[in-house]
């Protein structure tokens, strides 16, 4: 085989190579958990995506707990009835720490279920650790202008 055809082999060999390699980065399951960021107005985002735009909404309430834990399991319901009644002011991120502790590591969480609340900036205005009631979750975000 003469150089330049074995050049032009190397060089596709080689090209092959990266464009596999690249497909298979894609398909990776690091990759498959990390789904596109979207959700419903009006509904709990569950995700493990740590960059949500805080910009589109006066608050974010963000629980970070587990699917298995009852105390968290116990705010589901209210999680969903706050994402409801404030679907254009309230966003609500549920992150279960159990199945990837980055969330819980980024806001320091110790104890579940925490909820943590965040203005459009993405800067923190209230943290509560424990079963939240909804009335107080009310009054925490009649404080700031959402009613």
């Amino acid at each position: 085989m003469s150089k330049p055809a074995k050049t032009h082999l190397v060089l596709a060999f080689a090209l092959l190579t990266v464009v596999g390699s690249i497909g298979l980065a894609a398909n990776s399951p690091a990759d498959q958990s990390k789904p596109p960021i979207y959700a419903v107005k009006g509904e709990v985002l569950v995700t493990n995506r740590l960059d949500i735009d805080f910009s589109k909404y006066q608050v974010t309430f963000m629980e970070l707990g587990a699917d298995r834990c009852i105390p968290c399991k116990k705010m589901q319901p209210i999680m969903k009835e706050i994402a409801a009644a404030f679907p254009d002011r309230v966003q609500v991120v549920f992150y279960d720490v159990w199945k990837d502790s980055a969330p819980a590591e980024k806001y320091g969480i110790q104890l579940i279920p925490t909820q943590v609340f965040v203005d459009q900036k993405g800067k923190e205005i209230a943290r509560h650790v424990g079963l939240f009631p909804k009335e107080e979750i009310l009054e925490l975000l009649k404080k700031h202008g959402i009613q």
